[in-house]
């Protein structure tokens, strides 16, 4: 991620340990959902060609593709609202991600 003292990089490769470095990363608060938190992490500062390495970890690890915010809302639910993000909720719905409609909660 960028911001105003660590500036964009664009074409940065992305090792595999970078990737997977995401796995680890812990909610601040005990009541968000550790997988959704992962999920919405490396959403948010990946590519969608690391984010697709990314889940496939995730999946791997035998993490939940549908766990839920505190809204009850799965990564796809909130990933299908942005324009820009059809190739990360494609990656996703590969991976086996449902909506909160579609998983019937």
């Amino acid at each position: 991620m960028s911001g105003p003292d660590k500036p964009k990089v664009i074409g940065e490769e992305w090792s595999d340990e970078r990737v997977k470095g995401f796995l680890a990363i812990t909610p601040y608060d005990s009541r968000i959902n550790a997988d959704f938190n992962a999920l919405i992490k490396a959403y948010q500062a990946m590519i969608a060609e690391d984010f697709e390495r990314f889940v496939g970890f995730f999946v791997e690890a035998g993490r939940d593709i549908n766990a839920v915010d505190e809204n009850g809302e799965t990564i796809l639910d909130l990933i299908s609202r942005h324009r820009r993000s059809t190739a990360y909720a494609e990656i996703l719905k590969k991976a086996g991600a449902k909506t909160t409609a579609e998983a019937g909660n």
